[in-house]
């Protein structure tokens, strides 16, 4: 088993992914507000890559029950119901709705993915499970950060680096890439405090001046689910209880 971190989408092509078993992680928020609308009901969440896509695919699907959420530069899209914040995916809103989803980077990076065999979406509020699952399945992992607007970013690399220590703590026979060693590294220096070390990266930074501190304590919290979304035949859906697909 060896793991691979990809530090933002411009570190491969489509094709890249075919075949792979891949976790894409976009800690703030996309992450999150995906596992959260899940949780919560949504039947299907649809990554798309750019907003024009988002609202020619919404039009007219599933019968009114289609929702568009996601944000450009942290903020609510013009004619979407809905934007990246988790607290916005609450039961009543979601439950039974197929959400279209697009943002400014998670999305892009999932749709980045599409071809790989097996394609999850991770964060801190899941990590645990992913590992787990992971471990399971026991094959090669490509790690992809989605980083900010095509740039690094470190609340992505200190979460590749968390999963990755987990990882390691449970199997001992992994093979690390320079690239994992680099996330490793990342999260012990900067992961003690993983709330502390979000509000101190940049796009934290953006988002407390944008009103959603709250979000970032959200987004910081550990192992509160053992779901995990799944993305197979262009939507996400959460794995079926005991690890398999649907």
């Amino acid at each position: 088993m060896k793991l691979n971190v990809l530090f933002s989408l411009v570190s491969a092509d489509e094709l890249y992914f075919t075949d792979r078993t891949t976790v894409v992680i976009d800690v703030l928020r996309a992450s999150s507000s995906i596992i959260t609308a899940l949780s919560n009901g949504a039947n299907e969440i649809i990554p798309v890559a750019t907003i024009e896509f988002a609202v020619k695919v919404s039009g007219g699907m599933f019968g009114g029950k289609t929702l568009l959420g996601g944000e450009r530069n942290t903020k609510m899209i013009d004619g979407f119901a809905l934007g990246n914040s988790p607290f916005e995916y609450s039961q009543k809103i979601v439950e039974n709705k197929f959400i279209v989803f697009f943002s400014t980077n998670g999305s892009k990076a999932i749709v980045k993915a599409k071809f790989s065999k097996n394609l999850f979406i991770g964060s801190f509020n899941n990590l645990s499970a992913i590992t787990k699952h992971l471990i399971k399945l026991n094959e090669n992992v490509e790690i992809l950060c989605a980083g900010n607007n095509n740039l690094f970013s470190l609340e992505d690399s200190v979460c590749s680096g968390m999963l990755i220590d987990e990882i390691v703590k449970m199997n001992s026979k992994v093979e690390l890439s320079d690239s994992s060693l680099a996330a490793l590294a990342m999260y012990e220096k900067f992961g003690s405090n993983i709330y502390e070390m979000l509000k101190n990266t940049e796009h934290g930074k953006k988002l407390i001046q944008n009103g959603f501190e709250s979000d970032i304590e959200y987004c910081s919290r550990c192992n509160t689910t053992n779901n995990i979304p799944y993305f197979k035949s262009n939507v996400l859906k959460l794995l079926i209880p005991g690890g398999s697909v649907y």
